[in-house]
């Protein structure tokens, strides 16, 4: 018996649903477009096999993990790297096993969606996960993953991805980046800058990492100018690298257009690690607008990934580090806080900045009347606790009726799970042909126009978007 059902988010009503299963079919075997995302690049590099079921499904995904740790697991049970290096559970066949254990707990949950279509279509299973089919599970998706056909280049062609863009830091080497080129493979895999550690004056070592940034680039950092050339060079770097877009991180979506001797002294503040919090909020609303600046000059797309209260146990936080499941959603202040960089350079053609958020009641209210508007701001997709179905849905009703399907970013998966990528993908297209279902069925779009757009939502939109 299959773990999925093939008509899975399809509408409850017949001939509605049929309209869904036919939109569907004309995009389920489009290629997947991975504009944005967390996987490591290291994979595609070594093209090493993934070292085993725990590592490949528990360990390294924050999705899975926090519910467990929800449910009163440790997470060193489930092997979760400490920071100081301490003890954690090392056997991956008993951090399978508790895994196993509580899968329970993921019913009904996009990550259960995810990962009973990973189990099913990658790996061939078609028994649900328990801790009866533990160990069986484990011994099967360990023989798998000692096949070349299931070595991350495989997989990656397997799963139909046209193209995949991984995250690193500015100060990134881009080692396994150059790996992947010098190899000769011809699977696209592309960087993305991300800045947050040489932006952020609240970031852990913020003053040595612009030191590091002046000894990689040449220019001298302690000045204004000369750490703005800083950014410049990296960005051609990783340009050079495939990049097409860089990506901030932000707590709140504030910009900022400061006379430039005011950022000047700004950014002295923040060099001598004196800003108040406000202050290096505004440091990092400066940024915002000097990094639109440089997308005008390098075209590289800005995304902008604000609301997030990241890290929000100290103690996981201090044991574990950052990106450990306890980042939670907060309010956020779009209109307000974007108009300075609106001000400044919202009109200037050819600038893209995709906007996510977290806090889904601006959805309606700001940010589609403003990508309604200004012809630079695309919404990006619903992101982190909202890439579900119903995420999806909230989503296009909220924003369609204001800023259309042509002022929105089609989808990415925004991961960290490799095996994930196809099953996120796949609930992308089914919700949108569900949502495009509804709209043909109450008279509001063509069939012929619907199966159009269920394409430029799969894959033209984020092709656009990110000018690949």
């Amino acid at each position: 018996m299959p773990l999925t059902d093939p008509d899975r988010l399809f509408p409850a009503d017949p001939a509605t649903r049929d309209m869904a299963r036919a939109l569907y079919e004309g995009v389920k075997d489009l290629p997947i477009i991975s504009p944005h995302g967390h996987c490591d690049p290291r994979w595609f590099a070594e093209n090493a096999r993934f070292p085993n079921p725990a590592e490949l499904f528990v360990v390294p995904d924050h999705y899975v993990f926090r519910m467990l740790v929800s449910q009163g697991v440790p997470m060193p049970a489930l092997g979760v790297p400490r920071v100081d290096g301490g003890e954690t559970e090392r056997d991956p066949r008993t951090i399978w096993r508790l895994f196993a254990e509580h899968y329970h707990l993921f019913r009904a949950t996009p990550s259960g969606m995810w990962l009973d279509h990973s189990f099913e279509h990658v790996f061939g299973l078609d028994e649900k996960l328990s801790a009866k089919t533990a160990d069986a599970y484990y011994d099967h998706i360990d023989a798998c993953l000692a096949q070349d056909e299931f070595r991350p280049r495989a997989l990656f062609e397997r799963f139909n991805i046209e193209a995949l863009a991984t995250t690193e830091g500015a100060l990134d080497d881009l080692q396994w980046h150059r790996m992947i080129r010098e190899s000769g493979w011809q699977g696209r895999v592309i960087t993305t800058y991300r800045p947050d550690a040489v932006v952020d004056p609240e970031f852990e070592g913020f003053a040595a990492n612009i030191e590091q940034l002046g000894a990689l680039t040449g220019e001298n950092t302690v000045t204004w100018e000369g750490y703005l050339n800083a950014h410049r060079a990296r960005r051609a770097y990783f340009k050079g690298f495939g990049a097409t877009a860089s990506d901030h991180g932000h707590p709140t979506a504030r910009t900022e257009d400061l006379p430039q001797d005011e950022a000047r002294m700004l950014f002295q503040k923040a060099l001598a690690g004196l800003c108040s919090p406000a202050e290096a909020d505004a440091f990092r609303g400066q940024m915002l607008t000097e990094m639109a600046r440089m997308s005008l000059e390098d075209g590289l797309t800005l995304q902008i990934h604000a609301g997030a209260r990241r890290n929000h146990s100290a103690q996981v936080f201090a044991q574990h580090g950052r990106d450990k499941g306890f980042d939670i959603p907060g309010r956020t202040d779009w209109v307000g806080a974007l108009k300075p960089m609106l001000d400044a350079v919202g009109l200037e053609p050819g600038l893209r900045v995709i906007l996510f958020t977290l806090d889904e009641t601006v959805y309606s209210r700001e940010l589609a009347p403003m990508a309604g508007a200004y012809p630079c701001l695309t919404l990006g997709p619903p992101w982190w606790f909202f890439d579900s179905h119903e995420g999806i849905i909230r989503f296009r009703e909220a924003t369609t009726e204001t800023c259309g399907f042509y002022n929105t970013a089609g989808f990415n998966d925004d991961t960290r799970a490799f095996c994930s990528i196809p099953a996120r993908h796949d609930v992308a297209r089914r919700s949108d042909c569900t949502y495009l279902a509804t709209l043909v069925a109450t008279g509001r779009l063509s069939m012929e126009d619907a199966a159009e757009v269920a394409i430029d939502l799969t894959c033209n939109l984020a092709r656009k978007a990110y000018r690949l």
